[in-house]
C-alpha cells in the first residue's frame, strides 16, 4: 500500500496579502509569503525547478526526489516542494551536486524502465523526456532492467503500460482525492514496486472506475493513455487537476487553452475534467 500522502498546503494567505517572509533565493533576497513552499516561491519569482511527482491540485507526495535543493545549515537536501519557507533561509536552487543528483535520478528512472522515445505515446510530451533534455541525459551509465509487464488494456476507453510507469502517484492521487473513486494503489516496494488497479485486478474489471480519465490527463509518461493511441499522439494536461481543484474551492478562472485537452467519442468516457 502507499504511505499516506501529506495533506495540501493551503494558499499563503488572501489574495490581498502581501509576502513578508524575507529569504535568499540564489544569492537574491526575496520575499515569500508565510506557509508558501520553496518549489511555490521559486515558480512565482520564475527560478526553475525540477520536479516529476508534483502535481498542483493534489496532495504532496515527494517521491520523485528531484526537486530537492540547498539549505545554508542543513545537512541533508530538503524537498522544495515540502519545505516551507522561514526568515532568513538561504535556498540554493542550483549547483554541480544537484545537477548531478537530478541527472542520477532521471538516468536511474530511464534504466528501471522501458522508456524507448521513438515507440512511445507520449514521445513529444513527457516529463521524463523533457527531464533527461533539461538534465544533460543522453545516456544511461546503468545497467538496464528490461521489465517486461503486461500492458493492461482490458478497459474499453484506456491502457496503461506498467513498463513506462515511474511510480509518481499521480494518478493514485488525482484518482482519490479529485474522482474519489480509489481505483489506484502501489503494490510492493523497491524493485518489486507497481502500480495496480483495485485490488489487483484488471482495470477493465474495477467496478469503482468512472472512466473519467483524470488518471490518464494526469500522468507524466506513457504509462496511461486512451485505446488507439500511436506513438507521439498522446497529449497530457496535468493543468486540468488544478484547475478542478480551484473551481470545487469556489476559485474558478478560464483556462488557456480550453476546458479539456482531447475530445470523446459519443460512446466514450467523460471529458477529462467534466466531471468536478
Amino acid at each position: 500500500m502507499s504511505a499516506s500522502p501529506v495533506p495540501p498546503t493551503p494558499p499563503p494567505g488572501p489574495r490581498s496579502a502581501r509576502p513578508n517572509v524575507a529569504v535568499t533565493l540564489d544569492g537574491e533576497e526575496v520575499l515569500a509569503f508565510p506557509g508558501e513552499t520553496v518549489l511555490a516561491l521559486a515558480r512565482r519569482l520564475g527560478v526553475p525547478i525540477p520536479t516529476l511527482c508534483q502535481l498542483d491540485g493534489v496532495s504532496v507526495y515527494g517521491g520523485c526526489r528531484l526537486c530537492v535543493v540547498e539549505v545554508e545549515g542543513e545537512h541533508r537536501l530538503p524537498l522544495a516542494c515540502a519545505t516551507e519557507v522561514s526568515a532568513d533561509m538561504e535556498v540554493r536552487s542550483t549547483s554541480a551536486e544537484l545537477r548531478d543528483h537530478r541527472r542520477r535520478i532521471v538516468a536511474l528512472l530511464f534504466a528501471e524502465g522501458s522508456h524507448v522515445c521513438a515507440a512511445c505515446v507520449a514521445s513529444g510530451a513527457c516529463e521524463l523526456q523533457d527531464l533527461a533534455t533539461e538534465t544533460g541525459v543522453d545516456h544511461v551509465p546503468y545497467e538496464l532492467t528490461f521489465p517486461s509487464h503486461e500492458v493492461d488494456a482490458s478497459h474499453p476507453f484506456f491502457v496503461l503500460d506498467r513498463d513506462r510507469c515511474v511510480l509518481c502517484t499521480r494518478c493514485v492521487r488525482v484518482c482519490d482525492e479529485i474522482e474519489g473513486a480509489h481505483v489506484w494503489d502501489i503494490a510492493q516496494r523497491g524493485s518489486d514496486a507497481r502500480l495496480i488497479a483495485g485490488m489487483d485486478q484488471p482495470w477493465g474489471e474495477v467496478a469503482s472506475c468512472t472512466s473519467c480519465g483524470k488518471c490518464v490527463a494526469a500522468c507524466p509518461t506513457g504509462a496511461l493513455y486512451h485505446q488507439g493511441t500511436a506513438s507521439g499522439e498522446r497529449r497530457p494536461d496535468p493543468g486540468l487537476i488544478a484547475f478542478l481543484a480551484d473551481a470545487r474551492a469556489g476559485v474558478w478562472e478560464p483556462r488557456d487553452n480550453g476546458a479539456v485537452s482531447q475530445p470523446r467519442d459519443a460512446a466514450g468516457p467523460h471529458e477529462q475534467g467534466t466531471t468536478p
